[in-house]
């Protein structure tokens, strides 16, 4: 901008310098007599003049020339600052889309790991299912084994009996409990499942005058099958079973009839016995 008003200005300062001096050239009166002397010496005045402003034509055009110099080195050095710029903006943006790209990968990071803590809690709720299902096949396994068979004396011989009123039996030489249904402490044989049971007793005693054997079968307090034999002399038995539906927790177990008497040995003649058909 500054060497485009030094061109003008530089164009100005020669018309008026030219101008000026062709003014005085105008308005100097000259002698008649010395018309010829003056139109002597006007051509050394004309190149004198035309010396003058090609001089300051130089020395302008110096001074443009330095202008010019300076103007350029300051283009040079705002050149370099807007490349500087410019690269760093590209490298802000670079890091800009970097960072963009992290976000979004952080968000399907996110978005993965959540979906599988979804994931994982199915897992372990259908792991859960699962043990909870082995475990009930394990227990159903378990039940379905049930099974006792008992005699009445744990050792030695003789009679239990006779009472005035019937009397729980308990058969406490156990042969076999799997599932441990049967207590021998109390002679209660309690259902873990429902289900179909069956029970087999036999009772037996040495003939008597006035006393009979015989039992009966009990479910939750109730009778239902029992068995009798009486005779004066000798030993006499008689046995029954029964197939019974039972709820989980019914009892089962054994009363001797009032006024009669049971017997039992080394070779188990009295037996309470009972087993699981299936479960329902």
């Amino acid at each position: 901008m500054e060497m485009t008003l030094c061109f003008p200005l530089l164009l100005l300062i020669c018309s008026l310098s030219t101008a000026q001096h062709q003014t005085e050239s105008d308005n100097e009166i000259i002698p008649h007599g010395k018309q010829a002397e003056s139109q002597g010496r006007e051509p050394t005045n004309v190149s004198d003049r035309q010396q003058t402003c090609t001089q300051d034509i130089h020395a302008v055009l110096r001074e443009m020339s330095a202008l010019l110099a300076e103007q350029r080195v300051e283009m040079r050095h705002l050149q370099r600052e807007n490349e500087a710029q410019t690269a760093k903006l590209k490298e802000l943006e670079l890091q800009k889309t970097e960072v963009e790209r992290q976000k979004t990968e952080l968000e399907r990071l996110k978005q993965q790991l959540q979906a599988q803590a979804a994931e994982l809690i199915t897992m372990k709720a259908r792991s859960n299912v699962t043990e909870h299902q082995v475990e009930a096949l394990m227990r159903d396994g378990e039940v379905k084994q049930v099974a006792f068979s008992a005699s009445l004396l744990a050792s030695g011989s003789g009679h239990v009996g006779p009472f005035n009123t019937q009397t729980p039996l308990v058969f406490r030489h156990v042969i076999t409990n799997t599932g441990n249904a049967y207590n021998p402490n109390t002679g209660f044989f309690i259902a873990p499942v429902r289900g179909a049971y069956h029970f087999e007793f036999y009772t037996g005693a040495i003939g008597h005058a006035s006393y009979g054997s015989g039992a009966v079968l009990v479910k939750n307090g109730g009778h239902t099958f029992s068995t009798w034999s009486h005779q004066p002399s000798h030993y006499g038995s008689s046995a029954n079973g029964a197939t019974l539906l039972l709820e989980v927790g019914d009892v089962v177990f054994l009363r001797l009839w009032g006024h009669t008497r049971i017997y039992d040995g080394g070779n188990r003649y009295s037996t309470f016995s009972g087993h699981l058909l299936f479960t329902m």
